[in-house]
């Protein structure tokens, strides 16, 4: 069956920087966009940054963007999200997605991992 496991979370200072890994089975990496996501408390899952199906293209939240770059390995069928300059309004829970299609999109992703929490301190 498929599945999504995030990895990668932690706490940090703020200005410091974390890597999160999105690790895919289940499915074939040139068959679906990868997307993440967070949600933080109070706050709607906010999208926040897309990448195509090879890897060429990709998207991001202006609140993100600049900052972190997203990126993927489809030999080794993980996804990552490079996170610097982190500030105390990027707390969340990170989630990584996945749709089958070719556009990056904001919505449309049906299979979801579990996530990992990112906590910025001051």
């Amino acid at each position: 069956q498929v599945q999504l496991v995030e990895t990668g979370g932690g706490l940090v200072q703020g200005g410091g920087s974390l890597r999160l890994s999105c690790a895919a089975s289940g499915l074939t990496s040139s068959t679906y966009v990868m997307g993440w996501f967070r949600q933080a408390p109070g706050k709607e899952r906010e999208f926040v940054a897309g990448i195509s199906r090879s890897g060429d293209s990709t998207y991001y939240a202006d609140s993100v963007k600049g900052r972190f770059t997203i990126s993927r390995d489809n030999v080794r069928n993980t996804v990552y999200l490079q996170m610097n300059s982190l500030k105390p309004e990027d707390t969340a829970v990170y989630y990584c997605a996945a749709r089958f299609g070719t556009r990056i999109t904001q919505n449309g992703y049906s299979v979801w991992g579990q996530g990992t929490q990112v906590t910025v301190s001051s």
